[in-house]
């Protein structure tokens, strides 16, 4: 075992992660979604619907089953945390016309998650018109309390900001070996959500397009595992 495996702070092996940010108290889902339980409120960021049939469209040999993946991952936190309003939080569409080319089991099954509560749809740089035909309200932006919520971080944001975009992952040392996981990302004063669609992917946080956002000491990964969320300050990332 290394030294940094050792040291390794697993604070947290539960499959939530909670923590406090701007004075709210937020919960990480070990799935990728955020729970705001004094809003009632769900965050997911980067669904990315109909990529596996956007990239089959251009003869790229993916299945394109991950549309019904990433839909019913998302039913099952619905069911779980039964929240009044969603926040979707930009790129939930692959490409800008994928959601009126979605098939109609899916566009049903979306419909009937959206049915009883609040859906918000932030632009995307995938998808910055408003979905076809599914209803619910889109913006640019979205502002709770002092809380902005938006698709990309605004580098020099004072804060306090959650976006997605970058879809974050984690890597530490475990054992010898590197171990690469998806993240929330988070210093108390900006907050980047992992990506939640199944053919999403994910980039490094020691890469130079997370250069700045963050404060070192105060960086914590809230990595997601098999049914568990692992809280790693950021010291120990590589």
């Amino acid at each position: 075992m290394t030294t940094a495996s050792r040291r390794l702070p697993l604070e947290d092996r539960l499959p939530t992660a909670n923590f406090g940010f701007a004075g709210a108290d937020l919960v990480c889902d070990w799935t990728g979604c955020l729970y705001w339980p004094a809003e009632d409120l769900l965050v997911v960021s980067d669904l990315h619907l109909e990529k596996g049939a956007s990239l089959a469209a251009r003869g790229q040999l993916v299945p394109p089953y991950d549309t019904g993946a990433t839909l019913r991952l998302l039913a099952d936190r619905l069911g779980h945390w039964r929240p009044a309003r969603v926040v979707s939080l930009g790129d939930s569409f692959h490409e800008e016309h994928s959601s009126g080319r979605m098939p109609e089991r899916y566009r049903a099954e979306l419909a009937a998650m959206m049915t009883g509560r609040d859906w918000v749809w932030v632009a995307g740089n995938h998808d910055p018109a408003p979905p076809a035909g599914l209803g619910g309200v889109s913006c640019e932006e979205l502002v709770i309390g002092a809380v902005t919520l938006r698709h990309a971080p605004r580098p020099g944001w004072p804060g306090p900001e959650i976006a997605g975009h970058l879809h974050p992952v984690a890597r530490v040392l475990r054992r010898g070996r590197s171990v690469r996981r998806r993240c929330f990302a988070t210093d108390g004063r900006r907050l980047v959500m992992p990506s939640f669609g199944a053919y999403a992917g994910g980039l490094g946080l020691r890469e130079p397009a997370f250069d700045g956002l963050f404060e070192e000491a105060r960086l914590r990964a809230h990595v997601l595992g098999r049914g568990r969320v692992y809280t790693i300050a950021g010291t120990h990332l590589v």
